[in-house]
């Protein structure tokens, strides 16, 4: 028993010795400074192209720095031996980002940066790697330019290149010294109605690059003059029919019915024509293609849709590319029927003021697209107290496919600015159906996603919300919970219709409608 009290006396003697020691005033000193005979390297070095064959640096601050060395090197593996490419020494920190210009296009390179300061060794280098875009030294298009059977492309005089690519076709057409010096080439020989990839190249690099469409032949059309009864000569129409409108302005009284496939066109797409107050309604077996017009409904009957499925039956494409729909009340296409619609896309399209009272923006109830993609549209002042995209449990669904939703780079303004908490972007609720949503802006919003169960989305990525809390929050069946960013786009004027984005990580990223995005 002694002995076990010893034990314990002893330990709590030497736990009362340490307690006690630590209250001495031999207690080390404490550190509050850090002497090092060098600078530290900057941290989070980040390298993002811009404008193609720029780059855009910036790297958190170091302590005692009083300016950084930059150098690059034309390799992919970081490998600094050797002379520079390039070099920019002497940068302060209040000059970041730093923007460099004048890299070769489709190449990587290899950029490090060290910090300098009086007094003291420089830092050691950080680095890091990064890969131009292609070069783009081709001037904008000249839509006079285009033609039903080709384009003419010009650059700066004196620029060199080797040979033009276009797709479709894998055409490649050399460039003589004479289009060098003068900077242009005029290409023949193209289909009518076309989407183009024009690239200008120089061996295996890319020196610009140009999106076109050729324009209608007419000589395969049917032209129509402002004046001439649009909606007879289309309710007269063939199977497979075009009709190409000159610019100018078409009164339409009344519904035009659609009873076979057949496509309206504008014959200048740098000059629209207006046609006033349709609504195209589809009958069974019809496919429907608007392209390259201003579609106004200001005087649509009753305020209708602009497309409308008006038989149960089955239907082709219904395609609307590059056009400017405004002022219809109730909606943009409408299915009350069971009309099974083979495919719906609309592209390129500016949408504006389209309320929607009575009606939802895109609203498929007893109808069905088997498929809908809908990009690189600018959509603003609409769909104001109703849902935007509505595919609901259809009885034209037969539920042994699944329906595939793509909402993919548009520019949303000011839609559902009413009750949050039951208005949807998406009110989409079959059986089988798959929903992207990625790379649009949603600004000025109250509505939610969908607070319906059976919404299913297989991806929603890279999507900006600006007072668009709703689309984020948790308190919702159906949100983003993923990369979004919140960031203000910073349109120039949305009021008059301008959404040309100014915030430099949305033009990076190129997030929303491209037509905004310089």
């Amino acid at each position: 028993m002694n002995k076990h009290i010893k034990k314990f006396a002893f330990a709590v003697s030497f736990l009362a010795f340490l307690f006690t020691g630590g209250c001495t005033d031999d207690i080390l000193p404490e550190i509050t400074t850090l002497d090092v005979d060098r600078l530290f390297s900057p941290t989070d070095l980040d390298a993002r192209v811009v404008n193609q064959t720029s780059v855009r640096l910036t790297w958190k601050k170091v302590n005692k720095a009083d300016f950084y060395n930059v150098e690059f090197f034309e390799n992919a593996n970081e490998d600094f031996s050797g002379a520079p490419e390039r070099a920019v020494n002497g940068v302060l920190f209040e000059d970041l980002p730093l923007v460099v210009a004048g890299f070769a296009g489709e190449t990587t390179y290899s950029v490090r940066v060290q910090a300098v300061g009086e007094g003291i060794d420089e830092s050691k280098w950080i680095s890091t790697t990064f890969t131009t875009d292609a070069e783009q030294i081709l001037f904008p298009i000249d839509p006079e330019e285009i033609t039903a059977s080709g384009v003419t492309l010009r650059w700066p005089a004196g620029e060199f290149a080797t040979h033009i690519t276009l797709m479709p076709g894998d055409i490649n057409r050399p460039v003589t010294a004479d289009e060098v010096a003068e900077g242009v080439a005029v290409i023949t020989g193209l289909q009518s109605e076309t989407e183009y990839t024009a690239k200008l190249m120089n061996e295996d690099k890319t020196r610009g690059t140009m999106v076109f469409t050729t324009l209608i032949d007419i000589g395969d059309a049917i032209l129509v003059n402002p004046g001439d009864d649009l909606k007879a000569i289309v309710e007269a129409a063939q199977p497979g029919d075009a009709f190409a409108l000159m610019p100018g302005e078409y009164v339409i009284e009344g519904n035009i019915e659609i009873y076979t496939n057949l496509s309206i066109i504008g014959a200048r797409p740098y000059d629209k024509p207006e046609v006033l107050g349709a609504v195209f309604r589809m009958k069974d077996g019809s496919a429907l293609r608007l392209k390259d017009l201003i579609l106004d409904g200001a005087t649509s009957p009753d305020g209708n849709q602009l497309v409308i499925y008006d038989e149960v039956g089955t239907y082709g494409d219904l395609i609307i590319e590059d056009c400017v729909i405004k002022n219809n009340v109730k909606g943009v296409i409408y299915g009350s029927v069971a009309a099974l619609v083979e495919y719906v896309l609309v592209k390129g399209t500016i949408i504006a003021n389209v309320e929607c009272v009575g009606g939802d923006f895109i609203d498929f109830r007893s109808g069905m697209p088997k498929a809908l993609d809908f990009i690189n549209n600018t959509v603003y002042n609409s769909a104001l107290n109703r849902d935007l995209f509505r595919l609901d449990n259809a009885t034209a669904y037969s539920g042994d496919y699944t329906v595939l939703v793509n909402i993919e780079s548009n520019t949303f303004y000011n839609i559902i600015s009413t009750d949050g908490t039951t208005r949807r972007v998406l009110y989409i609720r079959l059986a089988s159906h798959e929903i992207t949503v990625k790379k649009n802006i949603f600004a000025q919003v109250l509505g939610n996603y969908s607070n319906q169960s059976a919404t299913t989305v297989v991806e929603m990525s890279s999507n900006n919300y600006h007072n668009a809390d709703n689309l984020f929050s948790p308190e919702f069946t159906v949100y983003d919970s993923g990369n979004y960013t919140t960031y203000n786009p910073s349109f120039v004027d949305p009021a008059n219709g301008n959404f040309t984005v100014t915030n430099e990580e949305l033009i990076i990223f190129r997030i929303g409608d491209p037509r905004w995005l310089p």
